[in-house]
């Protein structure tokens, strides 16, 4: 785990229209930072998750992006 994460409320969804309670289209529910290979040994590490595990839930992997301003 390079970042242990945490459980995340409501979220918001900003758009160009404003700003809407909604909880957006994929609420999160918490997130965990890891450092794989790549996506797909990512992956392979989410099985592993408790939620994936007892078939109880999902979990997304995403690539974090650099976003050097």
């Amino acid at each position: 785990l390079k970042i242990p994460g945490a459980p995340v409320g409501m979220s918001k969804t900003v758009s160009a229209g404003g700003v809407a309670d909604n909880g957006g289209a994929n609420p999160l529910s918490g997130y965990t930072v890891v450092e794989a290979a790549d996506q797909d040994a990512a992956c392979e590490m989410a099985k592993g998750c408790p939620m994936v595990v007892s078939g109880n839930g999902s979990v997304e992997v995403a690539e974090i992006i650099d976003m050097e301003m």
